[in-house]
């Protein structure tokens, strides 16, 4: 079983009880799900996830009123739930890990990944917000939400970046990933630079994948999981997914540089292809980096505008 669809179940044969019984009269107020940090919470979770912070185990959220009055209690009540379920034992937890199941304030939950207490505003506020956190905040399920607030805040970020935010990133990832695959790859390895070379073909993966989210407007997952998440994208998703394995899976020296860099090319072609039919480009150039200036071009804000076309 999946250890969403397990905390799920967890919560409404074993946690609505609880609330039932111990908080009748706050039941209508608390939010429950799992969201945040975690294989679970997008559903990547496999037998090997199940070594540490993987069982049964929710999240419930209390607005700040609510938490301040019954917050502790809550929380007491919740660590006497049963910690085995359906044959799955319980949570392992390791000294690393934060609080990721329990009793939260909503607020506070979400300024955890967002680093504000209240929903990002400006440009500034959304650039400074990690994406791999926008996807944390967004990922999972909400199993219960009566007042609606957890819901609320999910669906505003959900609704994605400001499109001049999205553009600026977009430029920037043209830059960066056609500097490091299309341009700095092949020159390393010329100059026998083997190390150089690996580090350019990782960047490119790297920033060409978050180029692909944000075309799809979709936060890109932290870095072990964005191959997982990419597979479904419908932009170009299952179309580069076994290209990326071949550059991850080939020896340089056996599958031979020009061969690696065609698959770099290939990938940067099929990107600027759904830039220009997005209408983000009408430059006639298979280089990335050309098309960056030109993205940046379209942006309205003017401080945005005026950033390093490379910043993002």
């Amino acid at each position: 079983m999946k250890g969403l669809d397990l905390s799920e179940k967890y919560f409404f044969e074993i946690g609505l009880k609880m609330l039932q019984d111990k908080f009748p009269d706050y039941l209508p107020r608390i939010a429950a799900g799992l969201v945040g940090e975690g294989s679970e919470c997008y559903g990547f979770d496999d037998e090997i996830s199940q070594d540490h912070d993987w069982g049964p185990g929710f999240c419930l959220w209390l607005a700040p009123e609510d938490y301040n009055i019954i917050g502790e209690h809550l929380q007491k009540e919740y660590d006497r739930l049963p910690k085995e379920f359906k044959g799955h034992h319980a949570r392992v937890t390791t000294p690393l890990s934060k609080q990721r199941v329990g009793v939260f304030e909503i607020y506070s939950f979400f300024e955890q990944f967002t680093g504000i207490d209240h929903l990002p505003q400006t440009f500034q506020e959304w650039q400074r917000i990690p994406e791999e956190y926008l996807a944390k905040a967004t990922n999972g399920k909400v199993f219960l939400d009566s007042l609606g607030i957890v819901s609320e805040i999910r669906d505003n970020l959900a609704a994605y970046y400001p499109e001049d935010i999205r553009l600026k990133k977009i430029a920037a990832r043209c830059m960066t990933a056609g500097q490091s695959g299309q341009y700095n790859f092949l020159r390393s390895l010329r100059r026998k630079e083997y190390i150089a070379a690996h580090h350019a073909l990782s960047l490119f993966i790297r920033d060409s994948i978050s180029l692909i989210f944000l075309l799809n407007r979709r936060y890109k997952p932290f870095y072990k999981w964005m191959h997982r998440g990419l597979i479904d994208l419908p932009i170009l998703g299952s179309a580069v997914y076994s290209i990326y394995e071949f550059l991850v899976m080939s020896d340089i020296k056996i599958a031979g540089p020009d061969e690696i860099y065609n698959k770099i090319e290939t990938i940067s072609k099929l990107i600027i292809k759904e830039v220009k039919k997005l209408g983000l480009s009408k430059l006639d150039s298979d280089f990335l980096c050309d098309h960056g200036p030109v993205i940046q071009s379209k942006i309205k804000d003017s401080y945005l505008r005026s950033l390093h076309v490379m910043a993002g």
